[in-house]
């Protein structure tokens, strides 16, 4: 893969470490979200349970207060002017929108807090309840109605009046409206709520908001459909004005009505929206001011780079006019001298020269094993590079090991081209290393190994070749060379310390 600029991994490590900053921001802000939308839910569960209560007791009161009258001896005996009169205190709690009646078996109203003139009176157009009271002598709670009475929508209390184990009338009741929409308005949290009192059947007697569109209308579908197949519930639906809200309801065990009360989800997000966006801003401008700053330090590096090339260039440039100049003293000064010393000393210069460029190549940060040893080899195998080969790890060298290293491998080469098996057409040279870990520390071991050259026999005295491979191992590699002369080939180990202080 190719290397990456200094400006594009500045960039990568400014977004590398801001990124997930912002998406855990935003994963806590999700979080909270979640948090609180399960905060409103039991909430919500919480308000339909207390308006519940709220509506049990009143209407507990109200079939009270009504058992209370149905004991009295002027109804019993169809006083209907005293109870009349007991009645109206009953009434004034209720204002003018209260009206209690009282009917007969046949449904045929005997009694009315409207008007003394009984005979005027329609037959009770909910026959149904009446029969109930009969049937069951207790009180029941009808669904919503079009009283004949109120000429309106309304809800009643049904109790019987019983003597002797018979049921002798029913006194029915019928609570202003208004008593239920002030229930649900003084229990309503904010405005972004839905709340509804539903009958039996599920039509909405009391609602906010917009009781005057909705009051006599079935509940929404959603909902609807879950209304009569559990007690109580928490779901997602949909208004009767397409509002989507968060409800739960629960359904009343003494009336059989239904409260349902839902939160606006547009009151839930839009916080979860607002925070988000919040955290995107600023997370932008972080990342902005991060990368301006990434950029700035890489132009400023980018500028300490190109004058750290330019010094390189110029010591490079001295280094090989030196080179340069050095070679052409010795050639003046080995003019009297054979032309295989010449050589010799050429050799070494260049395998010197080779090792500088290498490094130059770069930037004095070191050179890798492998690529020393084949520089040094090159010229030997310009016919037939498969005489040699290599194994090995990869060994990365300081620049004074590529230069020692060079330098002994390019004497090692040199003897094998003259006596060993570079000398011939059919020798091979075999290079192997391997990193040693040693107490005092990791250590490089390479072994040469010569094999199908000319016969091989032990020199009489040592040249200046073995000579400086023995002490640059042993002086500047702190390490050692030996040389065995076998007869399938001459082997070289050499090895020196990798971590030793430069």
């Amino acid at each position: 893969m190719p290397k990456l600029s200094l400006p594009v991994r500045l960039v990568l490590l400014v977004a590398g470490t801001t990124l997930p900053l912002i998406i855990f921001a935003g994963g806590i802000t999700y979080n909270n979200y979640k948090q609180d939308r399960q905060n409103a839910t039991q909430r919500v569960l919480e308000t339909v349970r207390s308006i519940r209560l709220v509506l049990d007791s009143e209407m507990q009161r109200i079939t009270g207060a009504l058992q209370v009258l149905s004991l009295t001896n002027a109804v019993r005996e169809g006083d209907f002017e005293g109870f009349r009169r007991i009645s109206q205190g009953f009434l004034d709690q209720y204002g003018e929108g209260g009206v209690v009646l009282v009917a007969n078996r046949e449904g045929r109203q005997v009694f009315s807090s409207l008007t003394p003139d009984t005979a005027s009176l329609p037959l009770r157009n909910n026959l149904g309840m009446v029969e109930k009271v009969f049937a069951e002598k207790k009180p029941v709670y009808s669904n919503l109605f079009f009283g004949s009475v109120k000429q309106r929508l309304i809800v009643t209390v049904e109790v019987p009046v019983v003597s002797d184990g018979e049921v002798l009338y029913d006194i029915s009741f019928s609570p202003p409206i208004e008593i239920f929409q002030a229930m649900i308005e003084q229990q309503r949290p904010t405005k972004d709520w839905t709340i509804s009192i539903f009958d039996g059947e599920g039509t909405s007697f009391a609602r906010v908001p917009n009781p005057q569109e909705t009051v006599g209308k079935r509940a929404a579908p959603s909902l609807y459909a879950e209304m009569f197949r559990n007690p109580e519930a928490t779901l997602a639906t949909v208004s009767l004005e397409g509002v989507p809200l968060i409800t739960s309801f629960a359904r009343s065990s003494l009336t059989g009505w239904t409260v349902a009360a839902g939160v606006a989800e547009s009151s839930l997000v839009a916080p979860l929206w607002r925070n988000l966006a919040i955290t995107s801003v600023m997370g932008a401008v972080l990342l902005m001011v991060g990368l301006a700053f990434a950029v700035r330090m890489a132009t400023q590096i980018a500028r300490g780079e190109m004058l750290h090339n330019l010094l390189i260039e110029e010591l490079n440039h001295r280094v090989k006019n030196t080179l340069a100049v050095l070679q052409s003293i010795a050639t003046q000064t080995f003019r009297s001298a054979s032309r295989a010393e010449r050589e010799k000393f050429e050799g070494r210069l260049g395998a010197l020269a080779e090792a500088h460029n290498l490094l130059s190549q770069e930037k004095w940060q070191g050179a890798e094993l492998r690529e020393v040893i084949a520089r040094v080899l090159q010229p030997y195998l310009l016919n037939n590079p498969e005489r040699a080969r290599m194994f090995g790890p990869r060994v990365p060298l300081s620049p004074r090991l590529a230069v020692v290293l060079s330098m002994i491998v390019h004497e090692i080469a040199t003897n094998a081209a003259k006596y060993g098996a570079l000398s011939n057409e059919t020798g091979t040279v075999a290079v192997d290393w391997e990193i040693l870990e040693e107490s005092d520390g990791r250590r490089l071991r390479l072994i040469w190994t010569e094999a199908g050259g000319p016969p091989v026999t032990a020199p009489v005295q040592r040249g200046f070749g073995s000579r400086l491979i023995e002490r640059s191992a042993r002086d500047q590699l702190g390490g050692e060379a030996t040389v065995d002369f076998l007869p399938r080939g001459v082997v070289y180990t050499v090895s020196c310390a990798l971590n030793r202080d430069e």
